[in-house]
C-alpha cells in the first residue's frame, strides 16, 4: 500500500519544518466587530450586559487565552460601551500582556470575593438583566447569584453562539493552515508504521510533528487505534501493538493562535479484506452525501440524514444501531473542537456561510473494527468547500501528496 511504512520517526521529524506562510493572528479590529455585534444580539434576548468567563468565549472575544480555574477570570459586557475584566490583581500585567481589545479592568485581591466586585460592576452599569456564558462554572454562577440575588438571569448562549458560529476570512484562514498541517501529520505517521509499534509510539510521533509544524502546543489530542480498537468511537484504554492485517484509525487534531483542527484517516497494516473494502467504500460515499446536501438555509440535520440514508440503502443502521453509524455526523469547530451547531436530528439551525462543521459518520462493526473518514468544510454562498480533500483509497491514504 503506497504511504505506508517504509521510513523512520527521525527521518519524517528530520523533514519538517515550521509552516512556511502562517496566518495572521486576529485583529483588534475584528475583536471589536465581536463586541459590538454581541451587544446587538443581547437587545433579542432582553438583557442588559453579558458575562464571559475565562475559556474559548472569552479569548474570542478579547484574545486573552486563559483557561477556567477557581480564580473568576471573565468579561462584563454591557450593551453599550465598553467591557469590563474581573481579574486577580496578581495577574494583572498577564492580563495587560495578553489583552486585544480597549476594557476597563477591576481587580480583586486573594482573600476578596470575586463575585461581590463582579455584582458592584454590574451595579454601577445598572443592568438588571444578565446574560450569562453557557460555559461559566457553576460555582461562578452560584457566587454571582449569592452576591447579586437581585440580578435576572438568562442563557447567553444566543449572543454568544450566534457570534462564534459564524467565521471571518481571519478564522478560515487559521482553520485552514491548523488542519493543513495536521493532514500533513497524518501523512507522516503512516509512513513510520511498521509491524509491531505501539500506539504510544504514534501518538508521541504525531506530537511531535504537530511541534515541529508549529503547532500552539504540539496536538491537541490524538487518538490511536489499531485493530479490535477501531470498533469503539473513541477507542479502548491501553496500548496496542500493530499488527499485518490490522485496520489503523487515527483522529487528532491541533491548534493555531487556538482554532482547532480535527482529522481522521482509516487505511489497513496489510492488505485489506473484502468487507473492510466495502465498509470504507459505503463510508467515502456517505462522507460525500453529507458535504454534497449543504447549502445555506438547509437545517443541520438534513447532513446527517443524507449520510444515513446511504448507510442505510447499503443495510446499516437504522438510526444508532450497530452496524452502522453510532453518532451525529459532525460538529461545529473553531475556538472549541467541538461547538454549537451539530449535524444531527435535532438541531434545525440553518446553515450559513461562515459555518465549519466535521464530516465523519463512522461505520462500526461491532468488536471488529470500524471506519472513519473525517475532513472539515465551511459553507459557503453556494455549498460547501472542503478544508481537506477527502482521503482518496482506502489503498493510497495520501496519494494526493508526494
Amino acid at each position: 500500500m503506497r504511504g505506508i511504512g517504509g521510513s523512520t520517526a527521525e527521518t519524517e521529524l528530520s523533514a519538517l519544518k515550521p509552516w512556511p506562510s502562517p496566518a495572521p493572528p486576529i485583529s483588534r479590529t475584528e475583536r471589536e466587530a465581536r463586541l459590538a455585534k454581541a451587544q446587538g444580539l443581547m437587545s433579542g434576548l432582553g438583557a442588559e450586559a453579558l458575562i464571559v468567563c475565562a475559556g474559548a468565549s472569552l479569548r474570542y472575544f478579547t484574545g486573552v487565552a486563559w483557561n477556567a480555574s477557581e480564580r473568576l477570570v471573565g468579561m462584563v459586557l454591557p450593551r453599550s460601551g465598553e467591557p469590563v475584566m474581573i481579574c486577580p490583581r496578581f495577574e494583572l500585567g498577564s492580563l495587560a500582556a495578553s489583552i486585544g481589545v480597549e476594557a476597563e479592568i477591576a481587580l480583586w485581591e486573594e482573600h476578596e470575593n470575586p463575585y461581590e466586585l463582579c455584582a458592584a460592576v454590574l451595579a454601577s452599569m445598572n443592568v438588571r438583566a444578565l446574560a450569562i456564558d453557557p460555559a461559566l462554572p457553576f460555582a461562578a454562577f452560584d457566587g454571582l447569584r449569592e452576591a447579586a440575588p437581585e440580578l435576572a438571569t438568562t442563557n447567553a448562549a444566543e449572543v454568544v453562539d450566534g457570534c462564534r458560529m459564524i467565521k471571518s476570512p481571519a478564522e478560515l484562514a487559521l482553520m485552514s493552515q491548523a488542519k493543513a498541517m495536521t493532514l500533513e501529520a497524518h501523512r507522516r505517521a503512516a509512513r513510520i508504521l511498521r509491524e509491531g509499534i505501539t500506539t504510544t509510539e504514534v501518538r508521541r510521533f504525531i506530537d511531535q510533528a504537530h511541534r515541529a509544524l508549529g503547532a500552539d502546543d504540539g496536538s491537541s489530542f490524538c487518538a490511536v487505534q489499531f485493530g479490535r480498537a477501531s470498533a469503539f468511537p473513541h477507542g479502548l484504554p491501553g496500548q496496542q501493538r500493530l499488527a499485518e492485517g490490522d485496520v489503523v484509525l487515527i483522529d487528532t487534531g491541533c491548534r493555531v493562535q487556538g482554532y482547532n483542527s480535527d482529522i481522521t484517516r482509516t487505511y489497513v497494516f496489510g492488505d485489506p479484506s473484502p468487507e473492510l473494502r466495502r465498509v470504507w467504500e459505503v463510508e467515502k460515499r456517505a462522507q460525500a452525501a453529507a458535504f454534497a446536501a449543504v447549502r445555506p438555509g438547509v437545517p443541520c440535520e438534513a447532513v446527517d440524514a443524507a449520510a444515513r440514508t446511504v448507510l442505510e440503502a447499503e443495510g446499516f443502521g437504522p438510526d444508532y444501531e450497530l452496524p452502522g453509524l453510532p453518532h451525529r455526523t459532525g460538529h461545529g469547530i473553531g475556538l472549541s473542537i467541538h461547538e454549537a451547531p451539530y449535524l444531527v436530528r435535532g438541531d434545525r439551525t440553518p446553515l450559513q456561510p461562515g459555518m465549519c462543521f466535521s464530516d465523519e459518520p463512522m461505520i462500526v462493526v461491532p468488536d471488529r473494527f470500524g471506519v472513519r473518514l473525517e475532513d472539515h468544510f465551511h459553507v459557503t454562498e453556494t455549498g460547501a468547500a472542503w478544508f481537506t480533500e477527502p482521503q482518496a483509497s482506502l489503498e493510497a491514504p495520501f496519494a494526493d501528496r508526494n
